[in-house]
C-alpha cells in the first residue's frame, strides 16, 4: 500500500530517486518492482531498514525487479549525498516526527536537482486530530507524531524554498476509521471492532474488490488519512553533470558518502 501516486512522478529509466524516511520499504520496492530507475532508500532507523531489506531481497533473487535498490542508515538533516543528486525525492509520513522539519526540506532542496521532482506526504488535517483526541498515547509514544500538519501550513512550508506547488490528493480514507477504533481502545488491540476492522483492511488490500476501490476514491476528498502534496524545483543553469554510482544491496551511509557526497 503506497501513499505516492508514481504517475506523479514523471520516472524516466536511469532516474535516480530517494525514498526519504522509507520505513519498512513500501515505496521504494514498489518503484523497484515497475521502474527501471535507481532508489535510494534512506532511514534513520537500522531496524526498520533491515526489515525493508529482508521484503526487497525475494523480488531481487527472483528477477522481478526493474530498478535497482539500495538501502542506508543515515539522518535526514545530514544526507550522505551531493547537490543536485536526486531526479526525484519522496518524503512519505516523515515530517510529522521530526522537531527541524524544515531542516529536513533543506536538506531535500539540497540534494534534489533543478527541475527535480518532490512528492511529501503527511497525515490528513481532520483525522489526525480525531486520533489527537481519542488517545494521548497514540501520540506520545517515542518516535510518534509530534504535530498535525494543516495542507496550506506543509505547502507554504515547501514553498518558501523555492519550490513550486502543481498537485494534491489525498489516500487510505478506508483506514481513517481504523486509527480512530485504535486510538479509542488504545492497547486492546484484541478488541472486536478492532480485530474486525483490521481484517476488513488486510482483506480489501489483498483481494482489491471494486467496491471498496469506488468506495474510498470517493471518500478520499473528505477522509483521506494521508495528504499528498507534489512540487518541482525550478530549473537552473547550474546543473551538475550526470554520474552513475554503482549500486549495491548491503551498504551504510558510511560506505556511500566516498561514492556519492561531494
Amino acid at each position: 500500500m503506497i501513499t505516492v501516486n508514481p504517475e506523479l512522478l514523471s520516472l524516466r529509466p536511469g532516474q535516480r530517486v530517494l525514498d526519504l524516511g522509507c520505513g519498512e520499504g513500501r515505496h521504494a520496492i514498489h518503484l523497484m518492482l515497475t521502474d527501471a530507475v535507481d532508489i535510494f532508500a534512506v532511514d534513520l532507523s537500522q531496524r526498520d531498514i533491515a526489515t525493508a531489506r529482508g521484503r526487497a531481497e525475494p523480488f531481487s533473487e527472483s528477477s522481478q525487479s526493474s530498478g535497482r535498490l539500495l538501502f542506508s542508515v543515515s539522518d535526514a538533516l545530514q544526507l550522505p549525498f551531493a547537490d543536485n543528486f536526486f531526479d526525484v525525492v519522496i518524503c512519505s509520513e516523515v515530517l510529522e516526527h521530526i522537531e527541524d522539519y524544515e531542516g529536513v526540506l533543506a536538506e531535500i532542496t539540497r540534494v534534489l536537482k533543478p527541475a527535480g521532482i518532490f512528492a511529501a506526504t503527511v497525515p490528513a488535517y481532520f483525522p489526525e486530530w480525531v486520533c489527537w483526541k481519542l488517545s494521548d498515547a497514540y501520540h506520545q509514544v517515542e518516535g510518534g507524531h509530534i504535530r498535525i500538519f494543516r495542507e496550506k501550513q506543509l505547502r507554504r512550508s515547501v514553498e518558501q524554498f523555492g519550490h513550486q506547488y502543481f498537485a494534491r490528493h489525498k489516500a487510505h480514507a478506508l483506514h481513517a476509521p481504523y486509527w480512530w477504533l485504535k486510538c479509542l481502545f488504545w492497547g486492546r488491540d484484541d478488541q472486536p471492532l478492532v480485530s474486525a476492522y483490521h481484517r476488513l483492511l488486510v482483506w480489501d488490500l489483498m483481494q482489491k474488490p471494486r467496491l471498496t476501490r469506488w468506495v474510498e476514491k470517493f471518500l478520499n476528498p473528505v477522509l483521506g488519512k494521508s495528504i499528498a502534496l507534489y512540487f518541482v524545483k525550478p530549473a537552473s543553469r547550474n546543473q551538475v553533470p550526470e554520474s552513475s554510482p554503482k549500486l549495491l544491496p548491503h551498504v551504510s551511509s558510511r560506505e556511500i558518502d566516498s561514492e556519492v557526497a561531494a
